[in-house]
């Protein structure tokens, strides 16, 4: 059995791919490397260059690879972007994510994990919020991945197929043995700038919003280290193979930091203050949002090894000293 990995040279992806070659699963990524590189997955795993849109290369891989199951990743994921650019987003992430599933129900894999996210909730009313609440995304980001979960659900009920939409809260971190981590150049992730900022990579970092009706005006995310992320992938993919039944769940830790919490920690990590400026809110920003996590614990009985914000930093932080010190392209 082989497991294609779409978008699979990027931060999560890679992650998994780590963890899924760790356990001696076959693996082929495709990846366009347009943000992810391919050095970040094990040099044992296959490459194919290409776009998930390519429904020639998609049916060439799943016959010729043996492929029974696909963990899709590969899609666009900066909130403010979306907002400004929606077509672009409703095209990379839903309009390709449906020709993936074409591919998958076209060529008889009845296995797929897809990337989903906690924007799809937008603004809850119930915090911790919990996967049956209504979804009412406040950005085209949540919009096309939330389109994505309906359209594997329609695919399940029609054909063989089962689904795991696994809705990530703040990922970050990187690999505790560190062979990968977040390499992208401009990425927004607030643990990944924070810690570029204390390095000089960047010359500060913006604090956006601290109007929110939260106790100290700063938004409020469930940060989950990318290594337990990477695992409930693992165990999700095994949820499907053994009982045949699709499966929509939170990834978090069921608690919130704050944007200054979070600068905090990083200034307690590093022992340095950071450059920290303020400014407004940023478009198709929620205020608040902490998962509830029964489910993922109930489901697929996950236990998450990095639940530490200083550990989740600490991670962060080395791969940063990493990239810098192997002069990584970024």
């Amino acid at each position: 059995m082989t497991i294609l990995v779409t978008g699979g040279c990027g931060y999560i992806g890679s992650h998994t791919v780590w963890a899924l070659a760790d356990r001696g699963e076959t693996v082929v990524v495709l990846d366009n490397l347009s943000t992810g590189f391919d050095w970040a997955i094990p040099p044992e795993v296959t490459l194919v260059r290409g776009d998930i849109g390519d429904a020639t290369l998609l049916d060439r891989i799943i016959t010729t690879q043996g492929i029974d199951a696909i963990i899709h990743f590969a899609g666009s994921i900066i909130v403010p972007e979306s907002v400004v650019d929606p077509l672009a987003y409703y095209y990379n992430n839903t309009v390709k994510s449906r020709d993936l599933m074409a591919a998958a129900v076209r060529n008889g894999v009845e296995n797929f994990v897809f990337s989903s996210t906690a924007a799809v909730y937008g603004n809850p009313e119930v915090i911790p919020v919990p996967e049956d609440v209504p979804l009412r995304p406040v950005s085209p980001y949540g919009s096309s991945k939330l389109m994505t979960e309906i359209m594997l659900a329609d695919t399940a009920r029609a054909h063989d197929f089962r689904y795991a939409a696994l809705r990530y809260f703040n990922v970050a971190g990187a690999d505790p043995k560190g062979r990968t981590g977040q390499s992208t150049k401009g990425a927004t992730h607030l643990i990944k700038v924070a810690c570029e900022a204390h390095l000089g990579v960047r010359s500060e970092i913006q604090v956006f919003g601290t109007d929110y009706d939260t106790p100290d005006g700063t938004g409020v995310r469930d940060y989950i280290h990318v290594a337990d992320l990477a695992e409930a992938h693992v165990l999700a993919l095994g949820h499907l193979r053994a009982t045949e039944t699709s499966l929509v769940a939170n990834c978090g830790y069921g608690r919130g930091f704050s944007v200054l919490e979070v600068l905090a920690a990083v200034e307690r990590v590093t022992g340095a203050k950071l450059p920290v400026t303020y400014g407004p809110r940023r478009l198709g920003d929620a205020s608040s949002i902490v998962a509830r996590v029964d489910r993922i614990h109930e489901k697929l009985d996950w236990h998450p090894q990095w639940d530490d914000l200083d550990t989740i930093v600490g991670h962060a932080l080395a791969w940063e000293k990493q990239l810098l010190t192997k002069n990584v392209h970024r």
